[in-house]
């Protein structure tokens, strides 16, 4: 579960509401399925961002197996602050979850939006946002159970289309005793269409604890304009890092340090092959001819990869390990 038991627990774990109180603009990392691992998350961070969240995780399946524990989560002293999200429809087992992982994260987080059909079939995710007196009672449980007041409950939601609603289901999450909230600006129904950021202001204008915005932010300036119309404490960045990891200190495109620099961590950290080259299709999509992506995209090893990336991009000598 732990990259080094030891040095985690001797590391110091860190306030997230401290970010939120710095005066500065909180830079995100989303959760993302497969995506938002320790490897990446290790990458994020030395591009300037302050937070990462891990993939979703179930937390009935967290509290009833190890091997889920082993193979869902990973850190190491160097990955902080980071929020452990979980899929969960029962507070004790949420608090069971969030007893389990406090010692090695800052904080967790209550999936309320994840709109897939699986997740909201079980009573996870979107639903949730239907069903406010549930998700007090959540926040509320994890909030009595967590000795440590230093740690986070956060939870991120989609809207209604009633805005109403939203705002009643994020003051009663408020109540409860919630760190924070990211507002993902869409309704459940909505995928690709325009981010209404509107609503996030509204629901900002609402509340006396930090809102993060989250929807569409594909560049700093993305991020900065967000900022300005919704008067959000903080932006979650999800599609945005997985081309971009570099996003949050100002690059437009990633740069080839930035690439250089996942090879070398996803190698260190025994990444899989097809994580490790899905991250980098997904980096190299801006600066790839269609041509290049139907060479690269296709590749099936990772000698394959570190030979096509010297013999076309000169990005130094790199080897298996």
């Amino acid at each position: 579960m732990v990259d080094d038991i030891r040095e985690t627990k001797e590391c110091q774990l860190k306030d997230p509401m401290d970010l939120f109180h710095s005066g500065q603009v909180v830079k995100i990392c989303a959760p993302m399925v497969r995506y938002s691992k320790l490897a990446f998350r290790t990458l994020v961070r030395k591009y300037s961002c302050d937070l990462c969240y891990t993939p979703m995780i179930v937390a009935a399946d967290f509290v009833r197996s190890a091997k889920a524990r082993d193979s869902e989560f990973t850190t190491n002293k160097g990955d902080h602050p980071l929020i452990v999200q979980f899929a969960a429809k029962e507070a004790q087992v949420l608090c069971d979850a969030a007893r389990i992982i406090c010692p090695f994260a800052d904080g967790i987080d209550l999936n309320c939006g994840c709109p897939q059909r699986w997740a909201m079939s079980e009573g996870y995710g979107a639903c949730l946002i239907n069903k406010p007196e549930l998700v007090k009672d959540m926040v509320k449980h994890v909030r009595r159970q967590i000795d440590n007041p230093k740690f986070s409950v956060s939870i991120k939601i989609r809207i209604h289309e009633d805005l109403k609603r939203t705002v009643d289901l994020c003051q009663k999450a408020e109540a409860a005793g919630v760190s924070w909230i990211t507002v993902h600006g869409r309704s459940i129904e909505e995928r690709h269409q325009p981010v209404h950021y509107d609503a996030i202001k509204i629901i900002k204008q609402s509340m006396s604890i930090p809102i993060v915005a989250n929807g569409d932010i594909k560049s700093l300036k993305d991020a900065e304009n967000v900022h300005h119309l919704t008067e959000a404490d903080g932006i979650m960045v999800a599609r945005g890092l997985l081309a971009n990891p570099a996003m949050f200190a100002g690059y437009e495109e990633t740069p080839f340090q930035c690439i250089q620099d996942w090879v070398d961590i996803a190698l260190e950290h025994g990444t899989p092959f097809t994580c490790f080259h899905h991250h980098l299709m997904y980096m190299m999509e801006r600066i790839t001819s269609k041509q290049e992506k139907k060479v690269f995209n296709v590749l099936s090893s990772t000698s394959a990869v570190l030979d096509y990336l010297n013999d076309h991009y000169g990005l130094g000598q790199m080897k298996v390990c």
